[in-house]
């Protein structure tokens, strides 16, 4: 229940440094409590939308964004104002849908003319979720982490880049982030010249562009 709770109540530092400092309006699909955005708004006093499927949730988050919408994203599409988005934000989110290339082509109008997509994305090719899988040969579903019970979708960095392709993006720049320290990993992976180079991160930060040329 504790990591349940964390779900809701991260203010995510670790990707808000990847925010751009210019943006002026930020929509945040999943903003929980309202604590990132919260942390954004200190930072760089942009306009803070959110949407929460959770009301119970949504109405915590009420306290510290402009505003809130509750219900899915599928459902409150039209409901958010077009072309006015400089930044949207889906923090360890597309996982969770069916359907997250849809919802990335949905998003789309909601962009401003030079605004961005900023994802976190758990990588499921990451080192201790391959050790219980290759290893421990399990594949259990838990309450949190890399097999989060609610999750659909499983990603890997290039499986991401081609969601975004095919939804219709350019791919700007992708960082993994939350590292692990483990001195195992770090003698397994100069053993194997580097190969498990990107298994070392358990999320990666993608921050794409509508592609102009698909449109």
């Amino acid at each position: 229940m504790k990591k349940i709770i964390e779900y809701y109540t991260q203010a995510r530092p670790e990707v808000a440094v990847y925010i751009p400092q210019k943006t002026k309006t930020i929509l945040d699909i999943g903003c929980g409590q309202g604590v990132f955005l919260k942390f954004i708004k200190q930072q760089i006093g942009a306009e803070t939308w959110g949407i929460e499927v959770q009301g119970e949730v949504a109405e915590k988050a009420k306290e510290c964004i402009d505003h809130v919408l509750i219900g899915k994203i599928e459902d409150q599409i039209d409901s958010i104002p077009d072309n006015y988005f400089d930044c949207i934000t889906f923090n360890d989110v597309l996982e969770h849908l069916l359907e997250p290339t849809m919802v990335l082509q949905l998003i789309k109008p909601k962009l401003s003319k030079e605004g961005v997509i900023v994802t976190s994305i758990p990588n499921v090719r990451y080192i201790h979720n391959l050790y219980e899988l290759l290893v421990l040969k399990d594949w259990e579903y838990k309450d949190w982490g890399i097999l989060d019970s609610t999750h659909f979708r499983f990603f890997t960095r290039k499986s991401m880049k081609r969601m975004f392709e095919d939804a219709g993006y350019t791919l700007l720049y992708q960082k993994g982030i939350n590292e692990t320290d483990s001195k195992k990993f770090k003698i397994l992976n100069f053993l194997t010249f580097g190969l498990l180079n990107d298994t070392k991160y358990l999320q990666f930060v993608n921050i794409a562009k509508i592609d102009k040329e698909k449109e």
